[in-house]
């Protein structure tokens, strides 16, 4: 029960921290609705298990002892994100009659694709994981234990995320947010920048 605790308490401080997740659907969210949103929010959900499944399986143990291999991961990583970045820096400021067009053509597959490369190449996430299964959990910790922590940190993501797409598309946020969408845009994309920056530096 113990465990349990300290696997939940972390996992809770390190969904809520901001990070690229968060910014990807912050953006989906407000530009094209809230259902793009929870699709973000289900590919983060996804993307869990990867991270899930390489730590119980030990590859974990390659990540933590390869610095070239994290490296690789760390620049995968930024250049999605600066490729977001450039997206949505360059996202046309549209009436709300036109975004609304846009947003129906952005697919739930897209949503859910952006959100699961989002998550899958994030090395906050691959680090977070890692060191829950390496550190905090035991080393006699049963499979069907495991399993457990990794759909707890799997529906964390998934509630919070989709509790962000939730607010985030209310009609008076969103409004408010597309009226001054060139704005928030190119802020958002500054995040996503600095981001990728900090990945690729440190």
């Amino acid at each position: 029960m113990q465990e349990f605790g300290l696997v939940l308490a972390i996992t809770v401080l390190a969904v809520i921290s901001p990070g690229g997740d968060f910014a990807m659907v912050t953006r989906n969210s407000y530009l094209h609705g809230r259902m793009a949103g929870i699709y973000t929010a289900i590919g983060i959900a996804l993307a869990i298990w990867l991270h899930v499944a390489y730590s119980i399986l030990g590859v974990g143990l390659l990540l933590q002892t390869s610095p070239v291999l994290l490296q690789m991961v760390k620049t995968i990583g930024a250049l999605y994100l600066l490729y977001i970045a450039w997206q949505t820096w360059q996202h046309p400021v549209a009436s709300p009659a036109l975004q609304n067009q846009t947003s129906s053509q952005f697919t739930p597959w897209q949503a859910l694709k952006t959100g699961l490369i989002s998550n899958a190449f994030n090395p906050k996430t691959t680090l977070f994981v890692l060191s829950l299964y390496s550190q905090v959990i035991g080393m006699n910790t049963a499979m069907s234990t495991l399993l457990a922590y990794g759909l707890l940190i799997s529906l964390a993501h998934l509630l919070w995320f989709a509790v962000v797409a939730l607010v985030l598309s209310q009609a008076k946020i969103r409004q408010c947010l597309l009226a001054k969408q060139q704005v928030v845009n190119k802020g958002i994309a500054c995040v996503l920048m600095l981001l990728s920056g900090i990945l690729l530096l440190t």
